[in-house]
């Protein structure tokens, strides 16, 4: 039976597998890590901390559609390192996608673990208990961002396990329907893949259109310059 789509090469060797693996790890233990210290902060509310966490999770849901929507919009796929590395894929994906199921778990979640490695690192720089709530905020943040991928790459699974699936139907990860919205051109909306609570609201007010239109004012810029697809066949 032949493949339903082309192999993309998006630089992936042993080297930066091993480096995306290191981040999974490093990106764990900076959770745990996080947890641990604010559970030792008795001067921390917990309510606080509590909802700190709650409003975090939008905001990375705002965080993973702000990232989307510049990988999407933004630079050209032959960019030196940053185009192969980052652009293809999400340029590639528009025209394949399902091709992210063929990726193995590491190499799916490598980029969101580097992502959410620097912003648990920048958690640390925020002191306790002064500035605890936002600390714990921004580690949340960092936290809540790590299963973005794996989330989105779900939305495209045909049969994802079945706690997955309550949870896509219970609108608490990104369901599939939802994300269908994205996926039609000049796949210019619905950016936002960790729960997709912020795309109704950042859609009707044209918020993508407005920011691109700022980006293009400040740099002449034109979004999405090499076409629908960014180039990528």
């Amino acid at each position: 039976m032949s493949r339903p789509h082309p192999p993309m090469d998006n630089t992936s060797g042993p080297v930066m597998r091993a480096f995306e693996a290191a981040c999974l790890v490093a990106a764990a233990g900076l959770v745990v890590t996080h947890a641990v210290r604010f559970a030792l902060a008795p001067e921390l509310p917990w309510w606080a901390a509590v909802l700190a966490v709650a409003v975090a999770l939008p905001a990375a849901d705002f965080l993973s559609g702000l990232i989307h929507w510049a990988g999407d919009t933004w630079g050209r796929a032959t960019t030196r390192w940053v185009g192969p590395r980052f652009l293809v894929p999400f340029r590639y994906h528009h025209k394949h996608p399902r091709a992210m199921l063929d990726s193995p778990f590491v190499t799916t979640n490598g980029d969101s673990a580097l992502a959410g490695c620097v912003i648990l690192l920048a958690a640390f720089l925020i002191p306790l208990p002064d500035a605890g709530p936002v600390a714990v905020f921004v580690a949340a943040l960092g936290a809540w961002g790590l299963p973005t991928s794996q989330i989105h790459k779900w939305a495209h699974h045909p049969r994802p396990p079945r706690a997955v699936r309550w949870l896509q139907r219970a609108g608490l990860i990104l369901p599939p329907a939802h994300h269908r919205r994205h996926h039609r051109p000049p796949y210019s909306g619905h950016y936002c893949i960790t729960t997709g609570w912020c795309n109704p609201l950042l859609e009707r007010v044209r918020f993508w259109r407005a920011l691109e239109w700022v980006v293009r004012r400040l740099t002449g810029l034109t979004p999405r310059a090499e076409g629908e697809e960014g180039g990528v066949r």
